[in-house]
């Protein structure tokens, strides 16, 4: 019988697959759905690069390889970034970090080409989004600017935040950053329990390499997401579960044997439809019964992603 975490990453996956014309923004269903673009099949592409298990005996995500390299190949591709300036910079980078082995990187080149100066420097930048940047800048084998993550790591996330009301703030929160989190009493802030799930997933290589955190701060990380990872739980908020579930395994716990991160997989579970999908975000975010097929993706396909990454990666065997 499957195991609950092969229950939740096989029946993703097969949601994921049946909706792949949904991630390519050039289909006819990819241009009705109301949902990043670029975005979406710059996720997918992760998922195909962090989830693959090459022992694995048939691949589930073989269409979805299929089409990031069809989309990592068309020219047109990487013209979508320029439709977020905000984003056009982190998108190429992570475009050019994410291209399937194999394929003319020509695009990719020159899409690095367009990163304005001081993009990959530290000045500027939040611990955090230094982190992200090394970690796919390294990733496009990208000369850089940013500092050894030794040096990050006492700034990050996974040190510097403090859960609601345990009195030390993060430096670089703003007003307010020690104050109690969202109405509903979370221990972090929303963007900052994703920038603390994000700097685990960049620091263990989406749990492909240790960390290499100290004993005091492997403590505190791992206490921070268990508390924020029950808040989660109590509140159905599908989304940061998942990723919270990973960033435990990532730290070296084995997420089932934990009240937390059995509790998370159960309640992904219980979100989970018969077809795989997970509907939205949270239960609160969910998409409506009104929802057209369109609108039902781009409400569901990033959790859903999110939950087959996860369950893919907790499911495997540590490397070694």
């Amino acid at each position: 019988m499957p195991s609950p975490l092969e229950q939740l990453s096989a029946r993703a996956l097969d949601w994921l697959g049946a909706h792949l014309d949904f991630f390519d923004p050039f289909s006819s269903s990819g241009r009705s759905a109301p949902h990043g673009k670029a975005k979406a099949a710059l996720e997918l592409a992760l998922l195909c690069h962090r989830a693959a298990r090459p022992d694995a005996g048939p691949d589930p995500l073989g269409g979805a390889t299929a089409l990031v390299r069809k989309l990592w190949q068309d020219p047109d591709f990487p013209g979508l970034f320029d439709e977020l300036p905000a984003y056009a910079s982190t998108y190429g980078l992570i475009y050019a970090a994410l291209a399937p082995d194999g394929i003319d990187d020509t695009l990719c080149r020159d899409r690095l080409a367009l990163l304005p100066p001081g993009f990959l420097a530290p000045e500027g930048k939040s611990p955090y989004q230094r982190v992200e940047i090394r970690y796919y800048a390294e990733k496009a084998g990208v000369r850089h600017g940013i500092e050894p993550y030794a040096a990050l790591v006492p700034q990050s996330p996974l040190v510097a935040f403090r859960a609601a009301g345990s009195g030390a703030a993060h430096p670089e929160a703003g007003p307010g950053a020690g104050a109690p989190g969202p109405d509903d009493g979370a221990p972090l802030a929303t963007p900052r329990a994703y920038a603390l799930t994000h700097t685990a997933f960049y620091l263990g290589d989406f749990g492909r390499t240790d960390p290499r955190l100290d004993a005091g701060t492997l403590e505190h990380a791992r206490e921070l997401v268990r508390v924020t990872l029950l808040h989660c739980v109590e509140h159905d908020r599908w989304d940061l579960a998942a990723e919270l579930v990973l960033a435990q395994f990532i730290l070296g716990t084995d997420p089932l044997s934990t009240p937390s991160g059995a509790a998370a997989v159960d309640c992904l579970l219980r979100a989970q439809r018969s077809d795989g999908a997970i509907p939205g975000r949270s239960a609160e975010l969910k998409a409506p019964p009104s929802a057209t097929a369109g609108e039902f993706f781009g409400k569901a396909y990033h959790t859903t992603l999110v939950t087959a990454l996860m369950a893919s990666i907790v499911a495997s065997p540590r490397p070694s």
